[in-house]
């Protein structure tokens, strides 16, 4: 899979999303899409990313952008984790990690001398006519939802 670059189209997709809908990237087009991909539900950084992207929820739905967080996770687990946290935005499940795959985030990992595959945190922001306008990854948790909302808002 070639690296996905600034300026390029963001690759389509349709995946469940939390509230029993599908959802395509296409049906945001004229919005913008800050698209976030995380490892897994309920553990400790997952949380904090999620809840400081709860946060400034409503910084950056006032610039007309939606956030969707995609995860490897079961519908059931998204259902648990928004209503234990409160989240305003859609979770989708990748479960068969194929859109992860297209994104360039599903890659080895190692954790206490064990290697497997698994989602390397990052963010994508996604313009009104579907191209990528900016990247983060292998992100570090704590501020990145700021840090994501002040590009947002061109600050």
């Amino acid at each position: 899979m070639e690296e996905l670059t600034i300026g390029q189209e963001a690759p389509e997709f349709t995946l469940p999303a939390s509230d029993g809908s599908e959802v395509s990237l296409s049906q945001y087009r004229g919005r913008k899409v800050l698209l976030y991909f995380y490892p897994k539900n309920m553990t400790p950084g997952c949380t904090q990313e999620a809840c400081e992207f709860r946060d400034v929820n409503d910084r950056i739905t006032a610039k007309g952008a939606v956030v969707l967080g995609v995860s490897p996770d079961s519908l059931q687990s998204h259902a648990k984790f928004i209503a234990k946290n409160e989240l305003p935005f859609l979770l989708l499940s990748d479960e068969d990690h194929k859109v992860s795959e297209q994104y360039g985030v599903w890659q080895l990992k190692k954790l206490y001398g064990k290697e497997f595959m698994g989602i390397v945190r990052s963010t994508f922001l996604i313009d009104e006519s579907g191209k990528i306008t900016d990247m983060w990854k292998k992100v570090r948790v704590k501020g990145h939802a700021e840090t994501v909302a002040a590009r947002l808002n061109g600050e």
